[in-house]
């Protein structure tokens, strides 16, 4: 299989992998953000937090979202630790984060052991304007390398990418990225290389990976999401079989 799925705690399941076992580190963590007290940051749950109180969706809520900002610092550092001991030399890593967590998020890269190489943006054309404000209709991908990149590779990726957040039934999870999005970002990993993400949600990293001919290793703590990660995962991998069914029939 391209892939493999670990349910529980991202910290102990790293802690059991491999040096220098995956090409990138593409994640989405729990941005921990949001509210202007620190009564606002740590009391509500994540589906508050980031779908609004008339939403009609069966979406399930997610743990992890409720650190401070000096906890959320630490923990960030410690796994991301743990990622740069997994990863091969010249590896990447790319992380999601928000306007508020953008600051503690560089600087735990970099005190992880990551060389910094920059920051993309995502843009959501959907986002709700804001009378007498600017809209937050963006949201950042942090992204730095273990030491050196290898610069003979013909690949040529954006720095800013438009897409929606996926709607209806295609929405599985509160925070999931657009698939066009992430199917750009796994684009950093070599042909046949391995991308980890150990906040994997639905498992959008890993599905966008597989589409791309890459594999995956998957972490995610909330039982409810790793079975959903694990259908679409498994969907995904029949879908490349298919067409290369096709392929060779063709």
């Amino acid at each position: 299989m391209p892939f493999s799925l670990h349910q529980g705690d991202a910290l102990s399941v790293l802690a059991g992998l491999p040096d220098d076992c995956v090409d990138a580190v593409i994640t989405d963590p729990p941005y921990n953000s949001g509210g202007r007290t620190a009564k606002e940051r740590t009391s509500r749950t994540a589906k508050q937090k980031y779908t609004s109180a008339d939403a009609e969706h069966g979406l399930a809520d997610f743990t992890g979202e409720n650190m401070d900002q000096r906890s959320y610092g630490f923990w960030l550092t410690q796994i991301m630790t743990e990622a740069h001991r997994l990863s091969c030399p010249g590896g990447t890593a790319l992380l999601f984060t928000d306007w508020r967590q953008l600051p503690i998020t560089t600087d735990a890269l970099q005190a992880a052991g990551w060389l910094w190489r920059g920051i993309l943006v995502w843009h959501k054309p959907q986002a709700r304007p804001q009378k007498g404000r600017f809209t937050q209709n963006t949201e950042f991908i942090v992204w730095g390398s273990n030491g050196p990149m290898d610069s003979s590779r013909a690949v040529y990726l954006p720095g800013l990418y438009s897409a929606s957040q996926p709607s209806g039934a295609k929405r599985k999870h509160i925070t999931q990225k657009p698939e066009e999005v992430m199917r750009e970002l796994v684009k950093i990993a070599p042909e046949r290389g391995t991308v980890l993400d150990f906040c994997a949600g639905s498992g959008s990293t890993g599905v966008a990976a597989i589409l791309e001919g890459r594999d995956a290793i998957l972490v995610e703590k909330t039982p409810h999401y790793a079975e959903v990660a694990a259908e679409r995962l498994t969907e995904a991998v029949n879908q490349t079989l298919t067409q290369d069914g096709c392929t060779l029939a063709a």
